[in-house]
């Protein structure tokens, strides 16, 4: 049972929370210990939030995904975690995360609640409703990185890095329907009613918009935010955006992938070198030079 509970956590899906990372580390107070202490609380809460969200999606959800050839071995569908269970390890959850949130920081609270009633919304009404889906799912990476933002006392940290990161969740988001319609084929609709607001050669449209996009946002971040390092260094981090992006867009076009781009980046090698890279050229230019 203990198994069946992790697994419906979905403990894989916590890379997203990274996100609220992007304000210590842009903000250059990776070695503050009392702001990495937060933050690193922080996330942890929001792993657990975001946990709480994908129980109760999997109870919502439950019938449909008894149709779906993947979802259907989740834990709430086969019938491994009996749904008043599924609603107890919620409560309890729920319970433990909203006090320890408020005594690290009221706002902090106020974002994890608001990520919190946004994705009820979702799960019960607006992931039926296309675009509006898509737009809900970035919202949620955009309060990743507010929250992130509450965590620290914010010194550097570039509204432009909302922008940026905005339009790389769509990007995600984007991707993530292309794949479910790709995987579905001609039943998508039986087991997710909004993909039959999309098709495929519209939501490649929308990659490359939101792509392009994405890489002119950040480049602009590079040079044109205040209190980066000197003599525009951070413009050599744009390559290694570049070619994750591309990466993406050749595992999904050429090589037919159907991942989201969260679960290629688990298994991709070179998107995971990319990602090393551009972290690794990040520490460098913000912390040693």
């Amino acid at each position: 049972m203990l198994k069946a509970i992790i697994k419906t956590m979905r403990p894989k899906q916590w890379t997203k929370n990274v996100f609220l990372l992007a304000a210590i580390i842009f903000d250059r107070q990776l070695f503050n210990l009392g702001a990495l202490l937060h933050t690193i609380l922080g996330l942890t809460l929001f792993c657990l939030i975001s946990s709480v969200v994908y129980i109760i999606n999997d109870i919502v959800d439950a019938e449909a995904d008894r149709q779906h050839p993947t979802k259907r071995n989740r834990p709430i569908p086969s019938g491994k975690l009996p749904v008043p269970i599924a609603i107890s390890v919620v409560v309890v959850l729920l319970i433990a995360i909203f006090p320890i949130a408020y005594w690290i920081s009221p706002p902090f609270t106020a974002i994890l609640a608001a990520y919190f009633v946004i994705n009820l919304l979702y799960s019960f009404w607006l992931k039926h409703i296309p675009i509006i889906d898509i737009l809900i799912i970035a919202s949620g990476f955009v309060l990743r990185v507010g929250a992130g933002v509450t965590l620290i006392d914010v010194q550097r940290f570039s509204p432009w890095l909302y922008v940026a990161m905005t339009l790389l969740a769509l990007y995600m988001g984007f991707g993530k329907r292309r794949a479910e319609l790709v995987l579905l084929a001609g039943e998508a609709y039986s087991h997710r009613k909004v993909l039959d607001g999309y098709t495929i050669p519209f939501l490649d449209q929308l990659i490359i918009i939101v792509s392009s996009t994405t890489i002119v946002a950040y480049s602009l971040y590079t040079f044109s935010a205040e209190n980066l390092p000197g003599n525009h260094l951070t413009m050599l981090t744009i390559p290694f955006v570049l070619y994750a992006i591309f990466r993406y867009l050749y595992l999904i076009q050429v090589k037919k992938e159907v991942g989201a781009p969260d679960e290629l980046v688990l298994t991709d090698r070179p998107l995971q070198a990319a990602i090393i890279l551009y972290g690794i050229a990040i520490f460098v230019i913000f912390y040693l030079v």
